[in-house]
């Protein structure tokens, strides 16, 4: 497959309706530095100049204007309910950049080189230190293997399942996530 240089034909997805146990409630509400995470994480795609942006959530009401919405009304079921459902609403034809709405200190040249380096291989994941991690590219032929995925498993197993059609693309550092309410306060001090 040649390299696909255009962002137009990139959607942006973003998980974002996980219960956050460790956190002690859903994350994308969470405040830091003065918005929610989801907003910082619709600021980081739409700065890249992803379109459209789809947000996984679990209450509609944390929707920033102009981004579509998707209600995961079950997320006891897990992360691969949400991707499921993100994927879904994705325009047809259009590749999905996945995104996590507890990564919000992402680094714009992660996205660019995950945008840059499109046409290498079906599933492209951010690695760094030996390990694969979000942001994600799926080209839409790698969509049907999202389908596969059943409970609280993300796209660290379809990397396992299917080496052939994953290529890692080099970043510097992986975004820290938030998982507690101990490292977010970590990350806004820092």
């Amino acid at each position: 497959m040649p390299p696909m240089k255009s962002r137009s034909d990139v959607a942006a997805v973003i998980l974002a309706a996980g219960l956050g146990r460790r956190f002690g409630g859903p994350k994308a509400g969470a405040q830091f530095r003065g918005q929610t995470l989801l907003v910082h994480v619709v600021a980081l795609a739409r700065n890249a100049g992803l379109k459209p942006v789809i947000a996984v959530v679990s209450d509609a009401q944390l929707v920033p204007e102009g981004v579509v919405g998707v209600v995961n009304p079950k997320p006891e079921r897990g992360l691969s309910s949400s991707l499921q459902l993100g994927i879904a609403a994705v325009p047809p034809g259009m590749a999905a950049l996945v995104l996590l709405v507890d990564q919000p200190t992402l680094a714009a040249e992660s996205i660019a080189a995950m945008l840059a380096a499109r046409g290498r291989r079906p599933i492209l994941a951010a690695g760094s230190g030996g390990r694969l991690a979000p942001p994600v590219l799926l080209e839409p032929e790698a969509f049907p293997v999202v389908a596969t995925l059943a409970g609280d498993i993300g796209l660290r197993e379809v990397f396992h399942r299917n080496p052939g059609l994953v290529h890692a693309v080099p970043v510097p550092v992986h975004a820290p996530d938030i998982d507690t309410t101990d490292d977010l306060a970590r990350l806004e001090a820092g």
